[in-house]
């Protein structure tokens, strides 16, 4: 268990959403860690290894022997793990493998470009703003609309899915609703505003049913406001997922800064090979 002075450490550090307490205790349900810098989440046969040390420079080699600790220490039949790179050792055990980049848009110095202050002005003649704090049943049905629209990966679909729970759980987070003169919601986006240095963008998503052009310029436009407000240098807008949302995030002057990798395996007696590997690799570190 972490120690308040700890968690206040991971927060004044973090620099990618996975550091994140809050957001990641709520949606995982495991117990975090700290080891070597790195934060790890725990729980019955699992380990999701946030490979993004907080305190160094990144190095497959300090990777390993944090992540072979944590293995020895529990040892998960689950591992999810995220790092700038996977380290060779473990890529050829991988089940499945992503990469993406995370997006991020500084904010010192920014000055929105005409053509989408003309667009946010637009939105705002059918829309308006409200900050909320609940996930209502218009947000589980636009949520539900949303799913079986679009083609996410099971992970991204359960961060949709967890947004009740995590809301009720993280007192610094922030829903920022799009809402039409009818008063029913249009699109609306989840903001976690703990870490010290960033805002962090957690979902968004609008309505064809109920569709209003331009909300989402109208919620980037709101998010940039309350990131600002609350002192942050940089909004965190997470991965770049495809062309269409990488697309948006650029628009807005949103740059891809750091790797981002995913690797899922099963060292606990799945596959052979991955036991005489991670011995091997003990015995190496």
């Amino acid at each position: 268990m972490l120690s308040p002075e700890q968690r206040e450490y991971i927060l004044n550090r973090a620099y990618v959403p996975e550091h994140v307490l809050n957001l990641m205790v709520s949606i995982s349900k495991g117990e975090p860690s700290l080891v070597d810098g790195y934060i790890y989440f725990s729980r019955d046969n699992w380990i999701i290894f946030v490979g993004y040390p907080l305190d160094h420079d990144f190095a497959t080699e300090s990777l390993e022997s944090a992540l072979s600790g944590a293995i020895k220490k529990y040892q998960p039949g689950y591992i999810w793990l995220i790092a700038p790179e996977i380290p060779h050792s473990f890529t050829r055990f991988c089940r499945g493998r992503e990469t993406d980049h995370y997006y991020k848009l500084e904010l010192s110095g920014l000055v929105i470009k005409k053509d989408l202050m003309r667009l946010v002005k637009r939105a705002l003649r059918e829309l308006s703003v409200k900050r909320g704090r609940e996930i209502s049943k218009e947000h589980t049905k636009l949520i539900s609309e949303f799913l079986k629209r679009e083609k996410l990966n099971p992970r991204i679909r359960e961060l949709f899915l967890s947004m009740e729970e995590y809301i009720k759980q993280s007192e610094t987070s922030v829903i920022l609703n799009a809402i039409d003169k009818k008063g029913e919601l249009t699109a609306f986006y989840v903001v976690e505003l703990s870490a010290r240095e960033f805002a962090t963008y957690v979902v968004g998503c609008y309505s064809r049913k109920n569709y209003v052009p331009h909300a989402s310029d109208l919620l980037a436009f709101e998010m940039i406001n309350i990131a600002r407000e609350n002192g942050k240098s940089y909004i965190n807008l997470g991965l770049g997922v495809n062309k269409g949302i990488r697309r948006f995030k650029e628009k807005w002057g949103g740059v891809p800064f750091l790797r981002y990798e995913f690797c899922e395996y099963r060292p606990g007696g799945a596959h052979p090979k991955i036991l005489k590997m991670m011995k091997s690799l003990e015995e190496r570190l």
